[in-house]
């Protein structure tokens, strides 16, 4: 009897590379988003791309929405890729199918996303963390942060879109912490910025993979993934190893800073699939490792968002007369957006980047903001009463 695994997200590249991954395990994949998902819609991979409402905007309709697609698909494992886990981890948790979901509690989810939270997590299990303060006042924010080397961000974000480093106080005033909105104030560490991805299941890692980008858009958003070697790869393992034992069962990832002596610093987790999800090529392995049933190993070459690569990467390339270099990150690594016998998401992928473009520019927000404001959780309270049915 087939097994057929929901993989939400559908926007996110990781989400089709992970759909792609459990197709070749033999499974039958479905997929699902709140917008239309374009990339994923014009892959082979999975079965069917279904649209449901946003959490964020909709929610009763969101939690109707997904009641129906678990019934109607009836899969063995829910696998959240963006920040809809959030909302999937609580919805699934006041209605008794936490079972199917691959992630860890939504109390997990929540002390792993707030960097505030997740540093103190780190100091307890010993791993090393900037020294990090959580202010929720615009007085405490100048007190700790104001002629210090560190970097200021809320505690509830991603992209590093907003993050300050090393602000003066013009820049200190633009930020309005409060209880409900807090931000971090972390001790800056000067060094490279690599990143890890990892599968956790019953506590113990089931996959990791490690990375470094020298191909960023000026907001941060890395495009070309690149493996570490050791020692810091086993360095990062370690740390993921004992987060692994906190999350349970779920995707995390970290970013981190390597100082001069080689030390990685963890700055913040994302619980969800990131990037790193590219270094296992695709192989049945990471498939069912998504499903605590094997264990997968990264390979040694580099992936590309090819799109984001000809375009943010030329302008860059020539920017900063790294010609050579971008023709040869082009040439020899491997496109996470085409895939042998599955030619057409980059399509769908520019169709995707139109629509949150001009989404964007409707509502006066940025980019980054505009891709995730419909599935993002920024801490506020998620009860039932927001599920009834509408």
């Amino acid at each position: 009897m087939v097994e057929r695994v929901l993989v939400t997200g559908a926007r996110a590249p990781a989400a089709l590379d992970n759909a792609r991954s459990l197709k070749a395990a033999g499974f039958e994949v479905h997929m699902a988003d709140c917008v239309p998902a374009r990339i994923a819609r014009r892959s082979n991979a999975p079965i069917a791309v279904y649209r449901h409402s946003s959490p964020v905007y909709r929610p009763a309709e969101f939690a109707q929405d997904i009641r129906r697609l678990i019934d109607r698909i009836d899969p063995i494992a829910v696998v959240p890729t963006c920040e809809e886990v959030y909302h999937l981890a609580a919805l699934a948790e006041a209605e008794g199918w936490s079972d199917k979901l691959i992630a860890p509690p939504f109390e997990t989810l929540a002390t792993l996303h707030h960097k505030g939270r997740f540093a103190v997590l780190c100091d307890e299990l010993g791993l090393p963390v900037p020294t990090t303060t959580v202010v929720t006042d615009s007085a405490g924010l100048m007190h700790e942060a104001l002629d210090a080397d560190v970097v200021v961000k809320p505690a509830w974000s991603r992209f590093g879109s907003q993050a300050l480093i090393k602000p003066d106080a013009a820049a200190l005033a633009s930020p309005r912490p409060s209880p409900e909105t807090p931000w971090v104030v972390q001790s800056r560490v000067k060094g490279e910025e690599v990143s890890f991805y990892a599968v956790a299941y019953d506590g113990v890692l089931k996959a990791f993979s490690t990375y470094r980008s020298g191909w960023r858009t000026r907001g941060g958003a890395a495009y070309v993934f690149t493996p570490l070697a050791e020692p810091v790869f086993d360095r990062l393992r370690t740390s993921a190893e004992a987060l692994a034992r906190v999350v349970g069962r779920g995707q995390l990832a970290c970013d981190a800073i390597v100082d001069a002596a080689g030390q990685p610093w963890l700055i913040e987790c994302n619980p969800r699939a990131t990037s790193g999800a590219h270094l296992f090529g695709r192989s049945a392995a990471i498939g069912r490792a998504l499903l605590g049933r094997d264990i997968a190993r990264p390979g040694h070459e580099s992936w590309r968002n090819s799109i984001m690569l000809d375009t943010f990467g030329l302008a860059d390339a020539l920017r900063t007369q790294r010609l050579i270099a971008w023709r040869d990150e082009r040439r020899l690594s491997h496109d996470i957006l085409a895939a042998p016998r599955d030619p057409l998401p980059p399509l769908g992928a520019l169709m995707d980047a139109a629509g949150f473009g001009l989404k964007a520019l409707a509502s006066g927000q940025g980019l980054a903001s505009a891709m995730t404001a419909d599935i993002e959780w920024n801490g506020q309270p998620l009860t039932p009463a927001l599920w009834e049915r509408p």
